[in-house]
């Protein structure tokens, strides 16, 4: 006998044509009326489904469940609505937490931070991806060891998807996997923000706990796209302790505030120097100027970080330091500064919904 549980279960194995997501997950499903072999089946789905994905979809719906339940007579039926219920807010919706890793300038190891972060989430037990959109200058793929490494494409309803790469338990896109890094540095505007929404809608990012979004420096195109295109649940900014770092990145904590996506907090790089020598500590890049600046504008300070070669070794040969040195000083103070980063994102998440700012650029 077909009953409603045995196909909702076939339905959990049937992905949503613009997101991966299934459909019973996404909520489509309207209404399911079984009546001896006939299954009637109700979809609410977007205008902006074509033609070609709602028949793809029908016939993927139909033979799957002619696969469990051969005698099934299955009979659907779409319903289009331009305030469609089942379209989320957010083009990733698989994804519980966004956090923006930023920089005001480069040179500061915000990219290191960005890998290290991700993976001591992902060491908590949790489900994390990192999105590389310092398209000017990719870094991921060397930083895992995956230098040359493409995307696998597959195709989901008529249309190509990329796959993002996993390594350490991470999912990983970067625009160092599509493009030549000679490319990247003369790419323009509209054409990074296009690669930055091809990542986010055209991937089938699975479901995950955090998405950490490593941006490029400073508050330009890809920013903005960012912040108008993701819900971002929070950012987080690197600097160093030197005052002209400090400069860039008010800029930066500015600008976050100014699209409404909360600030997390700072992290300070390359705060001190302890010479593997001797044992000599010093100040190099100035001190205290992350804290100060946290202090200033009544953000948390999320940890500090020594200038230590270990730490450029690790990320220049593909081994991340909380990958490949668990133990050692720096993962630990990246463990803390991760657990830092998830308890202040639970207590924003308490008076924060997630919206897309109102961005108005005037030229003056």
């Amino acid at each position: 006998m077909i009953n409603t549980e045995i196909i909702y279960g076939i339905l959990k194995q049937i992905p949503d044509p613009s997101t991966g997501i299934n459909i019973v997950e996404k909520r489509m499903i309207d209404k399911m009326d079984i009546k001896d072999n006939n299954v009637n089946i109700q979809l609410s789905i977007s205008e902006k489904t074509g033609a070609e994905q709602r028949v793809a979809l029908m016939q993927k719906i139909e033979s799957a469940i002619k696969a469990d339940v051969p005698e099934a007579k299955v009979h659907m039926h779409f319903v289009t609505s331009k305030s469609n219920p089942t379209e989320h807010l957010s083009p990733l919706p698989q994804v519980k937490n966004i956090i923006a890793v930023a920089s005001g300038k480069g040179g500061v190891g915000k990219s290191t931070i960005a890998v290290n972060l991700a993976l001591a989430l992902k060491d908590k037990g949790l489900k994390v991806g990192l999105l590389d959109a310092d398209l000017y200058g990719p870094s991921i793929p060397t930083m895992f060891g995956l230098q040359g490494q493409r995307p696998k494409i597959e195709m989901l309803y008529g249309k190509h998807k990329m796959i993002p790469i996993e390594k350490y338990g991470i999912h990983l896109m970067s625009v160092g996997f599509v493009v030549e890094p000679a490319q990247a540095v003369v790419l323009r505007g509209p054409r990074l923000a296009g690669l930055l929404k091809q990542f986010v809608e055209e991937c089938i990012w699975p479901r995950l706990d955090y998405l950490i979004i490593d941006l490029p420096p400073g508050t330009g195109d890809v920013q903005l796209t960012l912040a108008q295109k993701v819900p971002v649940s929070g950012a987080v900014i690197v600097t160093t302790p030197q005052d002209i770092a400090l400069l860039d990145a008010r800029k930066g904590l500015k600008m976050f505030e100014k699209v409404e996506v909360p600030v997390l907090g700072v992290v300070e790089n390359m705060s001190i120097h302890i010479c593997s020598e001797c044992g000599h500590a010093e100040h190099i890049f100035g001190q205290g100027g992350g804290e100060k600046m946290c202090e200033l504008h009544n953000v948390d300070f999320l940890g500090a970080l020594p200038l230590d070669i270990d730490i450029r070794i690790n990320a220049d040969d593909g081994h991340p330091s909380v990958a490949d040195d668990p133990e050692s000083k720096a993962s630990h103070i990246y463990r803390d500064i991760a657990r830092r980063t998830a308890a202040k994102l639970s207590l924003k998440a308490k008076d924060y919904s997630a919206k897309f700012p109102n961005i108005v650029i005037q030229n003056n």
